[in-house]
């Protein structure tokens, strides 16, 4: 695991809500959709569900928001994103930890996501959990 990377995604989530409340629902949900805003750095990024997993903002993917998530498996078949809303229901606050295709390498890798329930909705920031070697990758 990179050093830091799970508090980096808390620290995000943390600053996320800060704006939320500084700008309300409308502006922030923009500001997390905007790929090239103050929510988005290399492969982190903060997106938001609402607490039937409906996609309200993705920093890396807009085509995602207004799809229901609910169903979506990891590249293990894991059900993580239901276990994210249950969690939220129940807690308020988590961890979520599964494999994703990294949008770089497009290999599937260990992430793991800090998540928390603001007022109707769960403000999430993964990380992944090691860093791929690039020297094995063809970039030309």
């Amino acid at each position: 695991m990179v050093s830091g990377q799970p508090k980096k995604a808390e620290d995000w989530v943390e600053r996320a809500k800060a704006f939320y409340a500084a700008t309300g629902k409308e502006i922030a949900l923009a500001e997390f959709t905007n790929a090239r805003g103050q929510f988005v750095q290399d492969q982190q990024y903060i997106f938001v569900m609402d607490m039937e997993a409906n996609m309200l903002a993705h920093g890396m993917n807009q085509l995602f928001v207004g799809k229901n998530f609910m169903e979506v498996k990891d590249s293990t078949g894991k059900k993580f994103v239901s276990e994210i809303v249950k969690t939220a229901k129940e807690k308020g606050v988590g961890w979520a930890n599964y494999e994703w295709a990294d949008p770089v390498t497009k290999q599937s890798r260990p992430k793991t996501l800090y998540f928390e329930k603001v007022d109707d909705m769960i403000f999430c920031c993964g990380t992944y959990r090691e860093t791929p070697d690039l020297s094995e990758l063809d970039l030309l």
